[in-house]
C-alpha cells in the first residue's frame, strides 16, 4: 500500500505562482505523478517523475511553467506552477505508479487550485 498526502493548493491571481506538495508513505515505488480535474471536464495528465532517476515528463499545456521535481529523503514529491492561468483551475491529484507502465496504482485526495482573472 502507497498513502499519499497534497497541500499547497489554494486561490491565487492570474500570473502568480503556487506549489503543491505530495508526501508519499509505504512501499516504495516507482514514479509519480500529478493529474488535474477541471469542473466538466475529464481528469488529465500533468507532469511525472521517475524516483529513481528523476525522468519527468509534462503535458503541453504546462511546459515552460510547471516543474515537478522529487525529494528521495522525504518521498515528497513537489509541483512548482508559475504564470498562472484561469483555466489552470482544478482539483490537482497526485498518483503513484508501482511499476513502469500506464497504470497508476494509488492516488491522493486531491487539493483546489483555483486561479482568478
Amino acid at each position: 500500500q502507497v498513502q499519499l498526502v497534497e497541500s499547497g493548493g489554494g486561490l491565487v491571481q492570474a500570473g502568480g505562482s503556487l506549489r503543491l506538495s505530495c508526501a508519499a508513505s509505504g512501499r516504495t515505488s516507482y514514479a509519480m505523478g500529478w493529474f488535474r480535474r477541471a469542473p466538466g471536464w475529464e481528469r488529465e495528465f500533468v507532469a511525472t517523475i521517475t524516483w529513481s532517476i528523476g525522468n519527468t515528463d509534462y503535458a503541453d499545456s504546462v511546459k515552460g511553467r510547471f516543474t515537478i521535481s522529487r525529494d528521495n529523503v522525504k518521498n515528497t514529491v513537489y509541483l512548482e506552477m508559475n504564470s498562472l492561468k484561469p483555466e489552470d483551475t482544478a482539483v490537482y491529484y497526485c498518483a503513484t505508479k508501482l511499476r513502469q507502465g500506464p497504470l497508476w496504482d494509488y492516488w491522493g485526495q486531491g487539493t483546489q487550485v483555483t486561479v482568478s482573472s
